[in-house]
């Protein structure tokens, strides 16, 4: 998949804070050296941000999930954004990998606010033309935009590993959706395997709290995958690995994009009945936070090819082909 890219003068791929080794490889992968920029904070806490080479009329990227510590990494994509357009960039796409906010898409409640709407509106406010974004947690966050988003998914990788590695055992999976909201996910996730599908039925009664109530479809003596799109706090997944394990599942495997892990999340993986789960490295994944029962894939070469396509005006959605 990989397409070097030959005019390096039109094109460069800038990194801030959030996660430099993805940033790194995206651009090893097109054949270019991140762009030099200089991101830090002052003394009093406020960042900043300064170019080291010329960009007018370049074509830039910027890489940066808006992951924890979330604020800290939306200002400074916010400010690159900036100092870009302010240095005449030719075309500013911010590349996010991870969509902070997401979660606060739609009013819950009376007087919520719609955080994912005013993060899109603060992105194009300070320059950006064009995102670049992957398995946003709800995909109509794309109409809160009105720059192009091209939308990437990481479902391909995930299937190719589980093909790979259940190759000689397909019989005996099954994927399991962890919530009635993933259904249209793990549906498609379970033909392109071509096994059967099940669903967790729970209420949540408050944030970060869930309750498994039933499973609907039979996962008895099976080996069953859980897909999501994030795992934050990991009692979703957890509480989902003890239901299935209660109605016969032989081992439960999960998988997600994002590996958010906050709070709690690497004990409760540690102490539960997964048997190895699969994360993306969208968010970048600290030392402490890497144990055994976690395998971390790369998106480099997805968002890299997305990139090139882009800059070179060809069909992104080829992609999914």
């Amino acid at each position: 998949m990989t397409s070097t890219i030959r005019n390096n003068d039109g094109i460069k791929i800038f990194s801030c804070n959030a996660n430099p080794q993805l940033a790194e490889a995206i651009a090893a992968d097109l054949g270019l050296t991140l762009g030099a920029a200089d991101v830090g904070q002052f003394s009093d806490g406020e960042t900043y941000v300064k170019i080291d080479e010329i960009v007018r009329g370049v074509d830039c990227y910027i890489v940066q999930p808006t992951s924890s510590p979330v604020n800290d990494n939306l200002m400074e994509l916010l400010i690159m954004i900036d100092a870009l357009r302010r240095a005449s960039a030719g075309r500013i796409t911010a590349v996010l990998p991870y969509y902070g906010y997401a979660r606060q898409d739609r009013k819950t409640r009376a007087r919520d606010p719609i955080s994912a709407r005013l993060i899109a509106d603060l992105i194009q406010s300070a320059g950006a033309d064009r995102a670049l974004v992957m398995d946003l947690h709800c995909s109509q966050i794309q109409g809160f935009f009105t720059i192009p988003v091209d939308h990437m998914l990481g479902a391909p990788l995930l299937v190719k590993y589980y093909r790979e590695k259940f190759a000689n055992d397909m019989e005996n999976i099954a994927m399991v959706s962890p919530d009635i909201g993933s259904v249209k996910r793990t549906r498609a996730f379970a033909e392109k395997l071509d096994i059967p599908m099940a669903i967790i039925d729970k209420r949540r009664p408050e944030a970060n709290v869930s309750e498994v109530m039933n499973i609907i479809g039979n996962i008895k003596g099976k080996k069953v995958i859980l897909v999501d799109d994030m795992i934050d706090t990991a009692g979703t997944i957890c509480n989902a690995v003890n239901a299935l394990k209660e109605q016969g599942a032989v081992e439960v495997y999960a998988c997600c994009t994002h590996a958010v892990l906050s709070g709690p999340a690497i004990e409760r993986i540690q102490k539960s009945q997964i048997k190895e789960l699969v994360v993306l490295d969208t968010i970048a994944l600290p030392e402490e936070k890497k144990i055994d029962k976690i395998k971390q894939l790369s998106v480099a070469q997805i968002l890299a090819e997305a990139i090139h396509r882009i800059h070179c005006n060809k069909s992104v959605s080829k992609l999914f082909n």
